[in-house]
């Protein structure tokens, strides 16, 4: 037997565990977490969530949960509100106050303060006898299991239990205001997530930075387009502004036998070229010019609307995307 095997049976009864007390939380839920929710609804300005130890820990991240799914929230270090960062909540917020056991010294003075100036406080707690369950409007109970640990001292089930009890709230609060994932992006706009997230139209070239000419404009205006905006790439126009045709390196190296100064952009042009709307995922533009629709792979693509006898919106370059983590 490997003498690794022990560790791994070790990590699954953690989980094991702590699967079965998410259960539990879930089954334990009843009509004073929808009288949460209604608190919170109710609330002008933004959810306070605190915590000591291991719960501040939770709390901090329930707080930027909240926040980047459209409920304003801001964590307080109950130590630091002490010492003048009560000054930060008002009476038109609600305290979020974490505590598995409901004692924790630290959170006294935040207590006291909510109740001297009428501020709604939710407690998440197991205790609701305790002194932060006493004080609470409404108790998120957790149920009284036993930690993942085996001795009793470790937070691990408890703090899982609060953190889904977090997410409990922020999902729930976000569905119940359409929060779509368009509003995460206004967020979230860095990192990976607002990455995928971005649409054509936030990274798309556009006015006098787009690349064109009039189908009937001499080869040598087209050269001098594709050189001064940089893109290796032309967009060749009909009379009503829609985009005919473009001419990229490759028509130019077709042409370069023809007497290529001699010729009209509609004589060199690639007619029908791939475009892209607008209001598509930036992905989905890099899938394009990676060829995943079965064409051939580009630098860029032209942005029409779906009226495609209508001028062109803008270009998007596949550096655009790669700039912001997509490729």
């Amino acid at each position: 037997m490997s003498s690794k095997t022990p560790f791994l049976d070790t990590a699954r009864e953690v989980m094991r565990i702590e699967a079965a007390a998410l259960e539990t939380l879930a089954n334990s839920l009843d009509e004073t977490f929808r009288a949460a929710i209604d608190l919170l609804l109710e609330t002008k300005g933004r959810e306070i969530v605190t915590g000591i130890g291991k719960s501040g820990h939770i709390a901090n991240k329930i707080a930027a949960t909240l926040s980047s799914t459209g409920t304003p929230a801001q964590f307080v270090h109950p130590a630091e509100a002490s010492h003048g960062d009560l000054g930060m909540v008002t009476r038109d917020d609600v305290v979020l106050a974490i505590s598995n056991s409901g004692e924790a010294p630290e959170l006294a003075n935040m207590i006291a303060y909510a109740r001297r100036f009428d501020i709604p406080l939710i407690g998440i707690t197991k205790a609701p006898g305790s002194a932060l369950g006493r004080q609470c409007d409404v108790i998120l109970r957790l149920p009284d299991l036993g930690e993942a640990c085996g001795t009793g001292v470790v937070p691990t089930s408890s703090t899982t239990m609060t953190l889904a009890m977090g997410d409990a709230l922020a999902v729930a609060l976000m569905k119940h205001r359409a929060f779509t994932a368009e509003h995460f992006r206004d967020f979230h706009p860095g990192g990976k997530l607002g990455a995928l997230l971005t649409r054509v139209a936030d990274l798309m070239h556009t006015g006098d930075a787009i690349p064109l000419v009039d189908v009937d404009a001499p080869m040598q205006a087209a050269l001098i387009e594709i050189s001064q905006k940089g893109f290796g790439v032309v967009g060749v126009t009909a009379a009503n502004g829609a985009l005919a045709g473009i001419i990229t390196d490759g028509d130019l190296r077709r042409h370069m036998s023809n007497q290529l100064l001699d010729l009209k952009a509609r004589d060199v042009m690639t007619t029908s070229p791939r475009t892209i709307a607008p209001d598509l995922l930036a992905q989905e533009a890099v899938g394009i010019m990676n060829g995943k629709d079965g064409g051939r792979s580009v630098t860029c693509l032209f942005v029409t609307a779906q009226d495609q006898t209508d001028p062109p919106l803008g270009l998007i370059h596949i550096h655009d995307c790669l700039r912001v983590g997509l490729g």
